[in-house]
């Protein structure tokens, strides 16, 4: 016997600012991501470069992922979130997305 349970934990709006920026190698950036809900540490950073799929960065805002430069970092809990890409390389150039990650009740 399973019993599967489906719990609706309502729609979360992320905003994610600044929408792009440009800067030097060696210089450092922040984005801010906000929700408009209470998420827990539930956000997820991912990058995008063109004509790739987006490749996870940060898990529940701290967790770096194998692979991943430690110049990337994230913080931030409950609605506030954080990611700095510290002594920024031209290879970071690229799309990145906050996503909150709605896991499991």
């Amino acid at each position: 016997f399973v019993l599967f349970v489906l719990v609706s934990r309502g729609q979360i709006t992320v905003t994610q600012s600044p929408s792009s920026k440009s800067v030097l190698p060696g210089e450092s950036i922040t984005i801010t991501c906000r929700t408009s809900s209470y998420a827990s540490d539930e956000m997820n950073i991912y990058q995008q470069k063109p004509g790739q799929a987006p490749k996870l960065l940060l898990a529940h805002v701290t967790s770096c992922q194998s692979g991943v430069s430690d110049r990337f970092s994230g913080r931030g809990s409950g609605t506030d979130f954080s990611f700095t890409i510290s002594n920024v390389q031209t290879e970071d150039a690229g799309d990145y997305y906050c996503q909150h990650d709605y896991g499991w009740p």
